[in-house]
């Protein structure tokens, strides 16, 4: 039961990706959520940490692409702005998004990898789809009201996950 919700890897933020460290796993694609994982839900603007690290992976060669559930305005609204690509209404945990996300990029499950903050949508759906996937921390504690939905389902799940996969804890890297 856990497995369908136990992600590959733990980091404290998408931040902490580099190339290196990328290309060393075989991905070249990172698909991406949005909201509290890319940017704080209530600051579609982002970082200047953000715009750093897209800067970084796109002279690396690295294509990031939002994979989101919400609609396409709300989705472009980050995306047009950061000049990356996205698929919208993914309804993750489906697998739809994901695989139109591998299509778009010609791209298979092993050469990509999915990062998100949720258990329930983010890293279910990459279970599902078979590609690996990358829980972080969400960058704010608080939540859209819908996300808050998710997050109370997802307290029991992770406490199971803990218990049955004690060696996953929060890193910096995915070395």
């Amino acid at each position: 039961m856990t497995d369908s919700f136990k992600p590959t890897w733990m980091l404290d933020a998408i931040y902490h990706l580099t190339p290196e460290q990328i290309h060393a796993k075989g991905i070249k694609a990172i698909l991406t959520d949005l909201d509290n994982t890319l940017v704080a839900w209530n600051n579609p603007d982002g970082t200047e940490e953000l715009h750093d690290w897209l800067d970084e992976m796109q002279a690396d060669g690295i294509t990031v692409m939002i994979v989101s559930n919400n609609s396409a305005e709300r989705v472009a609204r980050v995306a047009d702005p950061l000049n990356l690509p996205f698929v919208s209404r993914a309804f993750k945990p489906n697998t739809k998004g994901l695989k139109e996300a591998m299509e778009r990029l010609n791209l298979t499950a092993d050469e990509v990898v999915m990062v998100g903050d949720q258990y329930l949508t983010d890293i279910c759906g990459a279970n599902r789809a078979k590609m690996r996937s990358i829980l972080v921390k969400p960058l704010l504690e608080t939540d859209q009201w819908n996300t808050k939905i998710n997050r109370f389902l997802e307290k029991g799940v992770k406490k199971r996950v803990a218990k049955q996969h004690p060696d996953m804890t929060w890193r910096t890297s995915i070395d």
